[in-house]
């Protein structure tokens, strides 16, 4: 299940959207977090609405004290001094502590985000059907990288897919307030 990406699309709308990741491979993706060994992660071939093709998680160990993601970075260059939104569908099956997508703006030389949003202040948890999901945050014009992807920590199993950016108006509320917010989740490969 080490299958990689996904195809780019830019689209113009009424928003712009940056990146439309649709799930036949997984090129692009990696695999990270603080326990990624306790899990299987790529492409679930049929198991997505209408039998497409999505992204899912999936724990192999029956105890986990820790997390796994399927995650990309890029270069934020054409979207800095922007207010980004990150899109995505997700189902859960048995997710025993929680599950989510996750966004982080990095500067280059820091240790700290930017910004930083791994929806644990509303996270999925248990069994729940395909559901919309978004993550709002400012992209300041120090940053130089922007890494996103889903999370699943401890046990269970979560399927993704339709992950799309936008740029938005700052009438549009970021989902996390603070850079300053404790986070517990270090993503670094």
């Amino acid at each position: 299940m080490k299958d990689k990406l996904i195809r780019s699309l830019i689209l113009i709308g009424i928003t712009l959207t940056l990146f439309s990741y649709d799930f036949d491979k997984a090129e692009g993706w990696f695999v990270a977090g603080s326990k990624p060994k306790s899990y299987e992660m790529g492409i679930d071939k049929g198991a997505g609405p209408d039998s497409k093709n999505v992204a899912s998680i999936k724990s192999k160990d029956k105890k986990i004290k820790g997390f796994g993601t399927l995650m990309q970075s890029f270069k934020p260059n054409k979207y800095l001094g922007k207010r980004i939104r990150l899109i995505g569908y997700m189902k859960s099956k048995d997710v025993k502590s929680w599950a989510g997508f996750w966004m982080r703006v990095d500067q280059a030389g820091s240790r700290t985000p930017l910004s930083f949003d791994n929806m644990s202040d509303r996270p999925i948890k248990a069994n729940t059907e395909w559901n919309k999901y978004e993550i709002v945050l400012d992209v300041p014009n120090s940053a130089t990288n922007i890494s996103f992807g889903a999370l699943l920590d401890g046990t269970g199993q979560i399927w993704f897919e339709n992950l799309n950016f936008e740029i938005v108006d700052s009438s549009i509320p970021l989902t996390r307030k603070s850079k300053d917010e404790p986070t517990n989740l270090n993503f670094e490969k």
